[in-house]
């Protein structure tokens, strides 16, 4: 059985570099979208890939374009999502991350192939909002190093999870809301706290920069639940 990749492309122009958070919590709500789209379901053009890749590893990769890669990864099908921002950067600069349905290992487009997986390293400028009452939280590890390509594939496994978590109605009302959540790097004593706490926890194969195993990222949706 083939294995299936779901790839997510970060804009990342010369001199407009998305912030750390908006980038994650934009990749977050990109893997959202693809979930709650008709054409990942049913009958959609997508529902066969989407079924292939579900019923395996949810294996995501996270690449970088800029200029006329961006351009040529926006002609291919797929999904655009754009950030909020967190108020600190130039609004040229908020994030868009493209997201495509699912596709063999060996068989992604080339325009997606050729793109590069570094140069995703994102920093916050400055210090972040509070999150709202009533928003989802994905807490990241505080005792783990990633590049920010490899958190945005982390907090997408954890915001999948917590959509198969949730009831259709639940899910039609963040559907609704556009997704909204927040990405936060969690305190060692927070994280202690939601490990026990039987969240949706994203564990990772270790295929690349953390140690196979390692707990990246748990999804308090306790606000969604219904």
């Amino acid at each position: 059985m083939d294995e299936f990749v779901l790839t997510l492309v970060v804009r990342v122009e010369k001199n407009a570099r998305p912030a750390q958070t908006d980038a994650l919590e934009t990749a977050a709500r990109a893997v959202l979208a693809i979930l709650a789209d008709e054409r990942s379901y049913g009958e959609g053009e997508w529902a066969e890939a989407m079924a292939a890749w579900q019923d395996n590893r949810i294996r995501k990769i996270a690449k970088r374009a800029r200029g006329a890669e961006w351009r040529r990864a926006e002609a291919l099908p797929g999904i655009t999502v754009h950030g909020h921002g967190t108020g600190a950067e130039p609004e040229s600069a908020v994030a868009e991350v493209r997201v495509f349905p699912p596709t063999p290992v060996d068989d992604v487009p080339v325009d997606l192939f050729k793109l590069q997986v570094s140069g995703t390293d994102f920093e916050d400028s400055g210090e972040l909002p509070p999150v709202g009452a009533g928003v989802p939280v994905l807490w990241v590890n505080p005792g783990l190093e990633m590049s920010s390509g490899k958190a945005m594939a982390q907090v997408g496994h954890a915001a999948q999870l917590a959509w198969w978590a949730l009831s259709d109605d639940a899910r039609k009302e963040w559907q609704a809301a556009d997704f909204e959540l927040a990405v936060r790097t969690a305190t060692a004593a927070h994280w202690a706290e939601l490990l026990s706490a039987g969240l949706p926890t994203v564990q990772d194969a270790g295929f690349t920069e953390i140690a196979p195993g390692s707990r990246t990222v748990i999804a308090d949706h306790t606000q969604l639940r219904r």
